[in-house]
């Protein structure tokens, strides 16, 4: 007997991914994000400001006023969010933007994808940057077994602890271990790692992805503490591996 199919409401949510940087767009994403772009005028963005920007970039002819927007950012009331994906339900496609990258990777989007499925709504994935694994796919370490870790914390000593618990995670499991800071705290990280890591431990530092700017470069520990290099307001991946 052939096994039913689930229902699947109309509409689809497509994940669209946006630049790392103020660059052109297609220089970095693919020719499908424009055709996906021209066809959806439903959108869920953490800044409407910037989401609008980028859009106008891809497509300059897109009226602006055809657009609807919510926001999805740390105010908004999970309860509504469910609503968001109204016009899914009315037959029109919505497109899910992140402020940059890939959306549900260290983004919220990542709660309008779950609700999506809950509604069985067709959840479509486009190929795009994401910091993340490009850091990860350039640092020469162990990429088959690999674990992002977020933010860590901001007090000194939870900080400290935690670098030296990923460093002794990383040497018992061979598995590296990657992790961000706020753009303006980059250099007091970097300065943190190097006190605080085993000098021989290996470490990435990878800044300003797909951009003119872009640094990559991954060394043992106490060679980063003769390395001159100014991370402050730049995006910036951190991969440690014991």
């Amino acid at each position: 007997m052939e096994e039913s199919k689930p229902n699947l409401v109309s509409g689809k949510v497509y994940l669209i991914p946006t630049t790392l940087g103020d660059n052109a767009p297609l220089e970095v994403l693919p020719i499908s994000i424009k055709k996906t772009i021209e066809n959806i005028d439903h959108y869920i963005v953490e800044n409407e400001k910037s989401a609008r920007h980028f859009i106008k970039k891809i497509i300059p002819n897109k009226p602006q006023p055809s657009l609807h927007i919510q926001t999805l950012n740390k105010y908004t009331d999970p309860v509504a969010i469910p609503s968001y994906l109204d016009p899914c339900i009315h037959g029109f496609d919505i497109g899910l933007l992140s402020e940059a990258g890939c959306p549900g990777i260290a983004d919220p989007g990542a709660d309008v994808v779950k609700v999506a499925h809950e509604k069985r709504i067709q959840v479509v994935p486009l190929v795009g940057p994401s910091s993340i694994l490009m850091a990860m796919m350039s640092s020469g370490m162990n990429g088959q077994n690999f674990a992002f870790n977020g933010y860590l914390p901001i007090d000194k000593n939870e900080r400290k602890a935690k670098i030296k618990q990923l460093e002794r995670l990383s040497r018992e499991t061979g598995q590296s271990q990657i992790f961000m800071e706020t753009p303006y705290r980059n250099n007091q990280l970097l300065a943190e790692l190097v006190k605080t890591l085993n000098e021989n431990t290996r470490l990435c530092v990878a800044s300003d992805i797909t951009l003119p700017s872009e640094f990559i470069r991954t060394t043992i520990v106490h060679e980063w503490g003769e390395i001159e290099i100014d991370l402050d307001k730049r995006p910036t991946i951190f991969i440690v591996q014991a």
